[in-house]
């Protein structure tokens, strides 16, 4: 019986982070399942009407997938994104000696940010799906044009059958999800990564656009020693450095897992920059 998930409850980037992978997880391990259901069925009992059976209920978890990467999409950016959101315009706010309210200019940016959160989410799933898809229309394929010639069941027509299903598994993999560039990444991490990611981006302009509010123009930079301005190598160290907030804006995180985070500096000015 499928396990029924409970309602995403705003709160700390790792714990939310581990649940979206989880979930998602749990919709391509389903997938993978039934894609073995159908090799198998291929290998040990060629029938073109079972086989048909099989590939729907594939096609079945394919849509299945989708609507879960669709489902957590939309909770984390409609309950996490909005209190991340607030979390980090109240922590420039302090800083600030000031107060957060949710004005006209908050919300349009948290929507601004809530559709491009969306919009990346699906995207990143979409190469999973184009795999998935593959898969399905060459088993299809096969079951219409080679299954009905292995029916036979002698042992020529069995060790083709057989043949036919390793073809198969090795031309489809689902273990991995293989990007375009050749990467091959675990759903679980792809799906951990892509949420901690969002959840940084939106933590950090909470901070930045209430210390835009303020009419404050330099904040200050707090991220791992190592870690460069616009990737991790980059040789310009980012910590503890003054950047502009439009600056800031443009690199809120450097990589992926990013602990990067902004401080507002309303005594600093864009030329001392100190």
């Amino acid at each position: 019986m499928p396990y029924t998930w409970p309602p995403l409850t705003p709160g700390d980037p790792g714990e939310i982070a581990r649940r979206v992978a989880a979930v998602l997880d749990d919709a391509w391990q389903r997938l993978a399942n039934k894609q073995h259901a159908v090799l198998t069925q291929l290998a040990d009992k060629p029938r073109a009407q079972a086989t048909a059976a099989t590939l729907e209920e594939f096609k079945q978890a394919i849509a299945d997938f989708r609507r879960r990467v669709d489902d957590e999409a939309e909770l984390f950016v409609r309950r996490q994104l909005p209190h991340l959101y607030e979390e980090g315009a109240r922590a420039a706010a302090e800083a600030l000696g000031t107060t957060f309210t949710w004005t006209l200019f908050h919300r349009d940016a948290l929507q601004a940010l809530a559709s491009d959160s969306y919009a990346d989410f699906l995207h990143r799933s979409q190469e999973a799906e184009r795999m998935a898809n593959r898969f399905y229309r060459a088993a299809r394929a096969a079951a219409r044009r080679e299954v009905p010639l292995l029916a036979a069941g002698n042992m020529t027509g069995r060790q083709a059958a057989t043949n036919l299903a390793r073809r198969l598994a090795a031309d489809h993999r689902l273990t991995h999800v293989v990007y375009r560039n050749g990467a091959r990444v675990p759903v679980r991490a792809w799906a951990e990564a892509a949420t901690l990611t969002k959840s940084s981006v939106a933590y950090n302009a909470g901070t930045l656009n209430r210390s835009r509010e303020a009419g404050v123009t330099m904040v200050e930079v707090f991220d791992g020693l190592d870690c460069g301005w616009t990737s991790h190598q980059d040789p310009d160290k980012a910590t503890r450095t003054l950047r502009t907030v439009e600056e800031a804006a443009e690199w809120p995180i450097s990589h992926p897992r990013c602990r990067r985070s902004f401080g507002p500096r309303p005594d600093a000015i864009p030329d001392g920059r100190a």
